[in-house]
């Protein structure tokens, strides 16, 4: 992931990174000795762990606002790294990607948790992006030179998200200058995607910029 100098766009971002290793998550969760995801089974068995490991890295709120605010239970984002993983198939990017994303869209989910997905290079995009195409779905992605957005998006959504991404945090007071009179309905609902963070002080991050300090976990521990 590429170092980049503070910006002057400012805004809150506490969240708390965390790496996950999908290649050992597949060597434990499945005891294979390859690093490849193929098969349902074995999609649903990586799924399933991770999760597991979620709900011990994070907290489960008794409520999850739709954006974080001071009562509202601390943001964790995760990054789930594919480097290591050489072939990645249609049914476990469903399972890895697309059904994880599900679990935590929706106001009931177990945990104030955003996604990013690390290494999705030209052996997993067409996978991946098939998936979220399927489920209506958008995804923080690094394809190795730097974080785009995969999946269905509208073009003001990729405007104003290319901007945060650009910007990396967007103080409240320069919403308007970065985005125009739109700037804050749009970044909400990014928020409301999980593809951006959305402070209780009114501004914005990017999620790539929450996770730039973040060091890969090989390994898969916390």
């Amino acid at each position: 992931m590429t170092e980049r100098p503070e910006r002057s766009c400012r805004g809150d971002g506490s969240a708390k990174p965390v790496a996950i290793d999908v290649a050992a998550i597949v060597t434990s969760a499945v005891a294979s000795r390859g690093h490849n995801l193929v098969t349902r089974p074995t999609g649903q068995a990586v799924r399933e762990a991770i999760e597991q490991r979620l709900a011990q890295t994070t907290p489960s709120p008794a409520r999850t606002a739709p954006f974080p605010a001071q009562t509202a239970p601390s943001p964790h984002v995760m990054l789930i790294d594919f480097t290591r993983v050489r072939i990645l198939d249609f049914s476990c990017a469903d399972e890895v990607v697309a059904k994880l994303l599900l679990r935590f869209q929706g106001p009931d989910r177990p945990g104030n948790i955003f996604f990013l997905f690390r290494a999705v290079d030209e052996m997993h995009r067409h996978a991946v992006e098939e998936v979220l195409e399927r489920h209506g779905l958008a995804a923080v992605c690094d394809v190795g030179d730097g974080f785009q957005l995969l999946g269905p998006a509208t073009p003001e959504e990729h405007r104003a998200w290319n901007t945060l991404e650009r910007c990396e945090r967007i103080g409240p007071h320069d919403l308007a200058g970065a985005l125009g009179e739109f700037g804050e309905p749009l970044l909400r609902r990014l928020a409301r995607r999980r593809l951006a963070y959305w402070s209780g002080n009114g501004g914005a991050a990017a999620l790539s910029a929450l996770a730039r300090t973040l060091q890969t976990n090989q390994g898969g521990r916390q």
